[in-house]
């Protein structure tokens, strides 16, 4: 048994790495199966690493445009130089890429390139590039193969005028029309690269509202600050299709009130209509796991895999996390398998679903953790509310960065926490302060009697915290 592993993960995102570099940590023999020619999964490779790369360098052309003149720094012929742009998004990429290369050798982990395929409980059969195979013996098995793109059945991505979040990454030059179906957080996040860039954007989204199951009122106060931006919104409409001519797209769509039927051209079309299990080809079918509907592998609290015909048993030496079970698609969520690879070895592994964060990195940042209200008035739970807008923070005035607010929603008997949604600079940072609070069942007292410095964007969090008491100081 000398050539069997402790644990074989098949995949090597944000859960995959994770995972084995735990497992190893605590002393089991482990190895990673990645089909990719680089590690780090969707995440590192073509979604929150380059995207956020392109964010940040599109806010500092929006920002030489329309803000630096307000700071006494005067630019002249500001030029877009998007190839350098590119370049530095994939520098960042690598950089990001290697890391994970080098980690994975500081911890004794085996790597094997190709795509990993469940062979038996024990056993996972590697399919290299020129077709040859290779089995692995292990122990245990994490699959941490994520998610890709979901594609409209009536809109086929083409990589050229209808495209994903992928192809949004690498275009060669700004669109000047760009149409985007969905305004989930990678609609409007790169929605808003291009836009800043210099294209005509326009966002078809079938729900009344954007961000998703974000804060109703703060999703309302997001599309009001992107609307004055420049983003153009047509809430309530259903995508039909897009004829393609020329390089040309016509975009289809209805309302979804009347039915009333309309169109719009652009020459980019992004589709970003959520994401869905990467499932196919792991073997599952021939082992009788379990998937929804939906195409989630199905697990118990251990993320041990649950069979299809009877539930349960699990296989216990089968273990599944990340976007490929259910639950918030989130890089972070999948730091499952750091709990998957604890359980393994012995220890205690846990994941706090409660204290989960989502971000969408549109400027300002939205973010939150826990419920809101429209959860808490479904779920009848009495709750105070306490707000504070940017505008009152001193350290926002001094930046220039006004726009959003945050709200804190605490319990009404015990005061505490049950959810903080921010809209505002850095909201991506300010949250987890939130996070660890709630991590600890922490009230609206805690954090409003907490210090926080003079002058900083995280006042913003004590006042409101300050507000569910009624004692908000506002200027």
């Amino acid at each position: 048994m000398a050539d069997t592993f402790d644990l074989v993960v098949i995949g090597s995102g944000p859960g995959g790495y994770v995972g084995a570099i735990r497992a190893a940590q605590l002393g089991l023999k482990t190895a990673v199966v990645e089909k990719d020619p680089t590690f780090g999964g969707t995440c590192l490779n073509v979604g929150c690493i380059p995207s956020k790369a392109l964010l940040d360098s599109s806010e500092h052309f929006a920002a030489a445009h329309h803000e630096l003149a307000a700071h006494g720094v005067l630019t002249k012929n500001i030029e877009l130089d998007l190839a350098t742009m590119l370049k530095r998004k994939d520098k960042v990429v690598l950089d990001n890429t290697n890391g994970i290369a080098f980690l994975f050798k500081k911890n004794k982990i085996t790597t094997f390139q190709g795509r990993g395929r469940l062979k038996s409980t024990n056993e996972v059969e590697v399919t290299r590039a020129d077709g040859s195979k290779e089995i692995v013996q292990t122990r245990n098995v994490m699959l941490a193969t994520g998610s890709v793109a979901n594609e409209l059945p009536f809109m086929r991505f083409d990589g050229r005028t209808v495209i994903s979040s992928t192809e949004a990454l690498t275009l060669s030059a700004v669109p000047k029309k760009m149409v985007v179906i969905g305004a989930g957080a990678i609609g409007l996040e790169l929605g808003s690269v291009w836009m800043r860039l210099g294209a005509d954007v326009t966002v078809i989204e079938f729900a009344g509202k954007i961000a998703g199951p974000m804060d109703a009122g703060l999703s309302d106060r997001l599309l009001r600050i992107l609307q004055k931006q420049g983003m153009k919104f047509i809430l309530g409409a259903k995508t039909t299709g897009a004829e393609v001519k020329k390089s040309i797209a016509v975009v289809q769509f209805e309302t979804v009130k009347d039915g009333a039927k309309n169109s719009i051209e652009a020459d980019v079309v992004l589709v970003a209509v959520g994401r869905k299990p990467y499932s196919e080809g792991l073997g599952l079918e021939e082992l009788g796991i379990a998937k929804d509907p939906r195409g989630f592998v199905l697990v118990n609290e251990h993320y041990q895999v649950m069979t299809a015909t009877n539930r349960p048993p699990s296989y216990p030496s089968i273990f599944a996390i990340g976007d490929l079970i259910p639950g918030p698609m989130l890089a972070h969520k999948a730091e499952e398998g750091v709990a998957a690879a604890e359980i393994m070895a012995g220890h205690n592994g846990h994941v706090n679903y409660e204290t989960v964060p989502g971000v969408i990195y549109t400027w300002p940042e939205f973010a939150a953790v826990g419920l809101t209200e429209e959860q808490l008035k479904e779920k009848n739970i009495n709750y105070k509310v306490g707000t504070f807008p940017f505008s009152a923070n001193g350290r926002a005035r001094a930046a220039m960065q006004t726009d959003g607010m945050v709200k804190v929603l605490a319990d009404s008997k015990s005061d505490r926490i049950l959810g903080v949604h921010i809209v505002g600079p850095r909201a991506s940072d300010l949250i987890h302060e939130a996070v660890a609070i709630m991590e600890f069942k922490g009230s609206a007292e805690d954090m409003a009697r907490s210090f926080h410095a003079h002058p900083t964007f995280s006042e913003a969090l004590r006042e409101a915290a300050l507000g569910v008491d009624s004692r908000t100081r506002q200027m």
